[in-house]
């Protein structure tokens, strides 16, 4: 860090703004800038200390990056898989705004004698982050050049949205990663579920206050019988002490009679050895009716009917007295990806990731729909069966 002090350098600008974080209150501000810290945490974790610095602006951050060009492009695509994942009903909702720029700095020390940046690479990242929708990540024509350069993939995760003019009538060429509305999409289609959560917590709020006044008059009685035992005489006290442990020794006893009843294995069962709680599943059996317009994706299984008989994840062993010895039970399967150049990818009409960096994707037993979306071409669509333990593998290049 030293060896770059007051010199200008080229670099790569990350800057986020907290949307309408002067609007909340105390309360809000501090519940919003936790889980900011917590999601930013996460996506430059990666990134080695001495090739970062973080500038806390209140309401955001600015980050510049001094290594790699890609690091500001993984930071932001892990901050906004953070913002996709949250839960709706958290309130107040944490929406923000994103943009990137390559240009340059300079570093210098503040107040505090820490290092700092200025310049006008930072400039320009806040201007083009003010020009992002919530949840939207935008970069500046210069963070393109150098980014889809680097590979084709990264080049067909970037579309021109135009040009910009901020305040200082300065126009801006920017360009999205994903669609606009997708964070706001979102939102909406869990509007639902967040109003009817919303209406639960009230619910839990009256039980709440309804508990903790119960519990205050617990406390008090327990106080009383407290100083009222104190206070008796030591017959008083024999007495008092048998009337609790009574009942105690009471309900102990008919747990161990109940807990020995189930222990007793039936009669019918005594001499099973072996139990299968799934049949051997015929592989052709699994496919969707071939009238449908979607590719189905079937498991391969390397094994024979046999097999499957003898090692059934399912299986359930017993020994002679009935006692179960061991069980195995799997409720997923994998989904192996390889999309070119990109895709995002949705399970059952639900975000999940990028692809790539994403090449598994668990799932669990059942018929899914995966679609892999690309901002260029056109929606792909694959219906899956997954059975337990299943691997299975989706591999698609988006062309015209």
């Amino acid at each position: 860090m030293e060896e770059r002090g007051n010199k200008t350098i080229i670099c790569s600008v990350f800057f986020l703004d907290i949307v309408e974080y002067s609007k909340k209150s105390v309360a809000g501000q501090i519940s919003l800038k936790e889980r900011f810290n917590a999601f930013l945490s996460t996506a430059i974790r990666d990134v080695p200390s001495n090739d970062r610095i973080i500038l806390d602006t209140g309401d955001g951050a600015a980050i510049s990056f001094l290594g790699d060009v890609e690091d500001a492009l993984r930071a932001a695509l892990s901050m906004r898989t953070s913002l996709l994942s949250e839960e709706s009903f958290i309130e107040p909702p944490l929406r923000v705004r994103m943009g990137v720029n390559l240009g340059p700095v300079r570093l210098v020390k503040d107040i505090n004698g820490q290092p700092n940046i200025v310049g006008d690479g930072i400039n320009v990242a806040q201007r083009v982050m003010g020009f992002a929708e919530p949840g939207q990540i935008l970069v500046s024509r210069s963070y393109y050049d150098a980014a889809s350069r680097l590979s084709q993939e990264y080049a067909g995760m970037f579309h021109f949205e135009g040009s910009r003019t901020d305040k200082h009538v300065r126009e801006h060429e920017v360009y999205a990663i994903g669609h606009p509305g997708d964070f706001t999409a979102s939102q909406q289609a869990n509007g639902a579920a967040a109003e009817a959560t919303k209406a639960q917590l009230g619910f839990r709020a009256r039980c709440q206050f309804f508990w903790d006044a119960l519990r205050a008059r617990y406390n008090a009685l327990v106080m009383y019988i407290r100083e009222e035992f104190k206070r008796a005489s030591t017959r008083k006290k024999t007495l008092y002490i048998g009337l609790v442990a009574t009942p105690v020794i009471l309900l102990l006893l008919l747990v161990i009679k109940l807990a020995h009843k189930q222990e007793a294995p039936p009669k019918e069962l005594a001499n099973v050895t072996e139990v299968n709680s799934l049949a051997p599943v015929d592989a052709a059996k699994t496919a969707i009716s071939p009238a449908s317009s979607v590719p189905v994706a079937t498991a391969t299984h390397g094994t024979t009917a046999h097999d499957h008989k003898t090692d059934s994840p399912h299986k359930l062993k017993t020994s002679h007295d009935g006692k179960e010895v061991s069980a195995t039970s799997k409720s997923q399967a994998t989904v192996s990806l390889t999309v070119k150049p990109w895709g995002e990818v949705y399970l059952d009409g639900k975000w999940v990731d990028v692809s790539p960096p994403l090449t598994k994707l668990h799932v669990p037993i059942g018929v899914h729909v995966i679609e892999l979306r690309n901002t260029t071409f056109p929606v792909y669509k694959q219906t899956i069966k997954a059975n337990a333990g299943d691997k299975l593998s989706i591999n698609h290049k988006f062309a015209n």
